[in-house]
């Protein structure tokens, strides 16, 4: 019997599996070695102004442990403006947060200025809770030749070493409690720098660089729009030379990478990632470049299972307290419009309004003020919680009532509006009071090197100010040398937050210790019967804005219409409509007729 088509058969498959074996061999290994490949580029995630947002700890520490998989060396940066924003925050004063930032393991910590909003020694506290301790070059007390916090920490990856330094806002001397920074005599005995920020962080990079730092890195919390120009990200680099890159908070801006030029000329990278956890940021750098990107946080899904544990124990602990539900609301009260723009630091508002009124009618004062910036949160349509009070006004501010001259009044407002129209913190919304504020005249304010109120040089911007007489229900001209009671809070009236020092020696009438958010409470059950209703559908012009436009186009003569309220187009004076469809109409007769008459000729 022929066996030979079998036998060829027979070898066909065995040289086949042998070819294969061989491929095989020669693939695996090369497959085996490619999966295990780890990146020796030095990857740094980084975050700023969280504000309380805790959810994005879990996903930060999830996206961090996942690139430790594929990359050799992972670390995790702030740049400030972490243990404030919201009531898990404030009622423990900034322990929930550190115990999270804790668990995601941090190389670096810079300084925001809202880290001082609990005062100096609970900075303190929490500065010794944290594994890794805070950087902040600029913060100096007086007399002393190093910096209250250690100005930067080098921290090694493999051979590199990367140096991070702090840098916070000078503003903070007056942004946040400035009487925490003064002796028993209201004198200044700390600093951040404000008069030589430039040449303080340049000691640092070249302390730094001594050091054998080979990258660094600026964990700054000045930000790159509005705010003072001097003290900003790109106005700091362009002043000092070393920086490779400078990580960017304050502002809550959504810079992804920009390009800036230090004094020497060489390019500097600027990244910033929002507020709140809007992205998480990353930043390669490899042998030969420097990267910065931002990953949305709405978009990455991993978490971290022992933060989100950590998470549901802490709520749960405070939930009672602040998921009560204290009243209702008929109307959204509006801290920003419908893009997310703030309005409260250079707008009236109705939640201003509402907040003002709240510090006048609680208290029986003259006038109610609230700064801008002491308004973090809108108040949403619907049952209103004690987390919704405590999230618009999260500081732990305590209500106090002063004795002030109109005079003092007047200067105040003067410093209330210095920036109009660009944001400004110390913008106040008020209660009690209107005033015109005629935009078009430069503001006449003098301010100090730390951002406080020295004097008036020049033409009031801010007119026919009056106050309500609660006997007669009228509004009066303010008198200068008459005495007012104004309430506000201990940030305001103690501590002249917001550079507010034409009150340095107003006679404190009030401050029992109730708290600002219990003072919405009150003021929403025991004076608005649990409802916020009609009177706050809109804001209410207490603040006439007069612009340089509107003074052109007045007749000679005249003077300024009070009305501030905005016209849709479709609102006011019709009569331009009026002319062009007269017009229009005028003008389809002409050619009507004109058609007529030349096709009756032809």
């Amino acid at each position: 019997m022929n066996k030979t088509p079998d036998t060829k058969n027979f070898l066909l498959k065995i040289s086949s599996l042998i070819t294969c074996l061989v491929l095989l061999c020669t693939v695996v290994p090369f497959t085996t070695h490619a999966q295990n490949t780890i990146s020796s580029d030095i990857v740094i995630l980084y975050e700023n102004d969280v504000h309380c947002a805790v959810e994005g700890y879990s996903k930060l520490l999830a996206l961090k442990n996942e690139l430790k998989e594929e990359n050799e060396y992972v670390g995790v940066v702030s740049m400030g403006d972490f243990v404030q924003g919201d009531t898990l925050g404030a009622i423990s004063k900034g322990e929930y947060i550190i115990n999270m930032m804790n668990m995601v393991e941090y190389d670096a910590i810079g300084l925001g200025n809202h880290e001082f909003d609990y005062k100096l020694q609970r900075l303190f506290e929490l500065s010794d809770s944290l594994n890794t301790k805070p950087v902040c070059s600029n913060f100096y007390k007086s007399g002393e030749s190093t910096p209250v916090f250690e100005p930067y920490i080098i921290k090694s990856y493999g051979d590199i070493d990367i140096a991070y330094i702090g840098v916070t806002t000078p503003d903070t001397l007056t942004s946040s409690s400035p009487v925490q920074f003064m002796d028993e005599n209201g004198k200044y005995i700390y600093n951040f720098s404000g008069d030589n920020l430039y040449a303080t962080v340049q000691k640092a990079i070249d302390s730094a660089e001594a050091a054998g730092a080979e990258y660094i890195v600026g964990l700054a919390h000045l930000g790159t729009e509005d705010v003072y120009e001097q003290w900003s990200t790109p106005t700091l680099i362009k002043n000092t030379s070393g920086f490779d890159v400078v990580l960017d908070g304050h502002s809550h801006s959504i810079v992804e990478g920009m390009t800036v030029k230090d004094k020497t000329g060489n390019d500097v990278t600027v990244s910033s990632t929002g507020t709140k956890f809007a992205n998480i940021g990353k930043l390669t750098i490899s042998e030969d470049k420097i990267t910065t990107e931002l990953i949305p946080t709405d978009t990455y899904t991993q978490t971290d299972a022992g933060i989100d544990e950590y998470i549901i124990k802490i709520k749960e602990e405070y939930s009672k307290l602040g998921d009560r539900i204290i009243g209702k609301s008929e109307y959204d009260l509006l801290y920003a419009d419908a893009n997310g723009n703030r309005l409260v630091r250079n707008t009236e508002t109705n939640l201003g309004d509402f907040c003002a009124d709240a510090f006048r009618v609680v208290t029986g004062a003259d006038i109610g003020v609230i700064n801008g910036g002491g308004i973090r949160a809108g108040l949403k349509k619907g049952d209103i919680t004690f987390n919704d009070i405590f999230s618009i006004f999260p500081f732990n501010n305590t209500v106090c009532v002063a004795e002030v001259t109109g005079q003092q009044i007047l200067d105040f407002l003067e410093l209330s509006v210095c920036a109009y129209p660009d944001e400004n913190g110390s913008f106040q919304h008020v209660s009690g009071l209107t005033y015109t504020l005629n935009a078009y005249i430069p503001s006449p304010v003098k301010l100090d090197s730390n951002m406080a109120f020295e004097s008036i040089d020049g033409e009031r911007r801010v007119t026919d100010v009056k106050i309500l007489n609660s006997k007669t229900g009228e509004y009066e001209a303010i008198k200068t040398t008459k005495n007012y009671t104004i309430a506000s809070h201990n940030y305001l009236l103690l501590d002249h937050g917001s550079g507010a020092t034409m009150f340095d020696n107003a006679k404190i009438i009030s401050n029992n210790g109730m708290l600002d958010a219990e003072l919405l409470e009150v003021y929403i059950n025991e004076h608005l019967n649990g409802v916020v209703g009609k009177e706050y559908e809109a804001s209410q012009n207490r603040v006439t804005v007069v612009t340089e436009e509107q003074i052109e186009t007045l007749p000679e003569g005249t003077t300024p219409n009070a009305d501030t309220s905005e016209k849709s187009p479709h609102t006011g004076d019709n009569r331009a409509y009026v002319c062009m469809f007269v017009a229009t109409s005028i003008l389809v007769s002409i050619f009507s007729i004109y058609a007529y008459y030349r096709k009756a000729k032809e």
